[in-house]
């Protein structure tokens, strides 16, 4: 059984996607029952809720959306890694706010959609650095080209607990392997990141990509953090643009389904369980 700690919902009702404009297929509502269908027929048992770039005014609101879902009998959702915006001077009064909420497990600031220099300028990582006392994770979402803006990141705050979304974001359709391959490796010695095996289906050639298009990429990074510091995320509904849950999922068993029954429980959901208290 897995745990998805990589679940978009949309909601266009209730809430603003700014970003989903120029989306395409995916500019459409993701709901609670359309997921869990799918979920629980490939095998996976609980889901983090990740925040989806909402307009920031509803930052909150898309917090609450998440924990009416996680009330309702027999919901999969087990917590939420919340939206935040560190380049924000309220961003402490926001932290001391969310880490009060025992729903929240972690943040996210998407950060391949704003300006290098959002994720370098000092306020940014001042206010990052307060989750080095804090319970709750931060996860990088930074594409392949600023890895090393991730790292830097990462240095600014050693005793915060970091989690590098979709396998550092590699630019699969290009074939460039190898600079990734070395910036990977590089963030992996930080022992303070956990790499989340996610998303990368929807960086392949989505009508010709195989098993042996993306193992390269998630065996590299198991092959470097070790099975102590990788978890598993779905990353519904962008996987659609791959060919869907039930293809990711298949594709991790492909991948996996020879490594030994710890290590692959590590991955599908203890590494999850330990980092988040689940």
């Amino acid at each position: 059984m897995l745990i998805d700690t990589h679940l978009h919902l949309i909601d266009r009702g209730r809430l603003a996607y700014p970003w989903l404009a120029g989306a395409g297929s995916l500019n459409r509502d993701f709901s609670y029952e359309e997921y869990s269908r799918q979920a629980q027929r490939v095998g996976i048992e609980a889901a983090l809720h990740m925040e989806v770039d909402v307009d920031p005014s509803d930052m909150r609101a898309e917090t609450d959306m998440v924990r009416e879902l996680s009330h309702q009998p027999g919901s999969m959702v087990r917590g939420a890694i919340a939206a935040c915006r560190p380049e924000d001077g309220e961003f402490p009064s926001y932290l001391e706010a969310v880490e009060a909420d025992p729903l929240v497990k972690g943040l996210r600031r998407v950060l391949h959609v704003v300006p290098d220099e959002v994720s370098e300028s000092t306020l940014f990582r001042e206010n990052v650095q307060r989750l080095q006392d804090s319970r709750l994770t931060f996860d990088i979402c930074m594409l392949a080209r600023q890895l090393p803006l991730a790292a830097a990141l990462i240095d600014a705050a050693p005793r915060a607990r970091f989690v590098l979304d979709h396998c550092g974001v590699p630019d699969i359709t290009s074939g460039e392997f190898e600079v990734w391959k070395r910036r990977v490796t590089d963030i992996s010695r930080r022992p303070n990141v956990t790499a989340k095996i996610s998303g990368i289906v929807a960086y392949a050639e989505p009508e010709s990509w195989t098993v042996e298009t993306i193992r390269p990429y998630a065996e590299h990074v198991v092959s470097t953090f070790g099975w102590d510091r990788v978890v598993w995320g779905s990353d519904w509904p962008v996987c659609t643009l791959g060919g869907g849950l039930a293809i990711w999922v298949a594709a991790t068993q492909a991948i996996f389904g020879k490594c030994s029954a710890e290590e692959r429980a590590k991955l599908y959901r203890s590494n999850a369980k330990r980092l988040w208290d689940l």
